[in-house]
């Protein structure tokens, strides 16, 4: 009785979490190269409704991700490999995706300016070199978080908790949370898989 009442405890949170993943909102990882940072952008990811996320890894090999601690959000976040740029940033805008990087450019829109309520894709680039000059050139939108101190950048993973966040805000702000909800039969489909887990 009492792990036939856990069992379904479990389905029933598989289906509250999946009903708010978020089907137009994604990260690209552009060569970061730090798996603890990979690990927690993934767990701010779940934990922000965020179904999945671009790796887009050039001269470099993909990270590898632990299983213990923070890590352990990868089985509930899916993972898109990406070697070309150009062809990473074709699907995403196939699928009506709208890009912005990160950057401090003269240009460079402050975090709440961006629009999140529109299908949004953020780029977010290497810890030291930033986003790679080829994709720069391919998305000239950017977005900077806007600070007080005396240090002007923050962790990459800590920068993607406060986007995403700012994303999340908006949505419920604007009521879009289950209006741009994962399709049904998607929901259906990674129910089947996560209730494996």
């Amino acid at each position: 009785m009492h792990n036939e009442f856990r069992t379904d405890r479990r389905k029933l949170r598989v289906q509250e979490v999946l009903a708010r993943r978020q089907r137009d909102l994604t990260l690209v990882l552009n060569n970061i190269h730090d798996p603890h940072n990979v690990a927690a952008i993934l767990r701010s990811c779940d934990a922000f409704g965020v179904p999945e996320v671009h790796l887009l890894y050039v001269g470099q090999p993909f990270p590898e991700v632990g299983k213990k601690s923070s890590a352990s959000a990868r089985k509930w976040v899916g993972w898109l490999r990406h070697r070309d740029a150009e062809k990473m940033v074709q699907v995403l805008k196939g699928q009506g995706l709208n890009l912005i990087r990160t950057g401090f450019g003269p240009c460079s829109l402050s975090l709440p300016e961006w629009d999140f309520t529109r299908p949004s894709a953020v780029i977010l680039g290497n810890e030291h070199s930033g986003v790679q000059e080829d994709l720069e050139q391919l998305v000239d939108q950017e977005i900077y978080i806007p600070m007080q101190g005396m240090v002007q950048s923050l962790n990459v993973s800590v920068a993607a908790a406060i986007i995403l966040y700012e994303a999340f805000r908006q949505r419920h702000q604007a009521g879009l949370l289950e209006e741009r909800a994962l399709p049904g039969d998607r929901q259906e489909a990674l129910y089947h898989e996560w209730i494996q887990k």
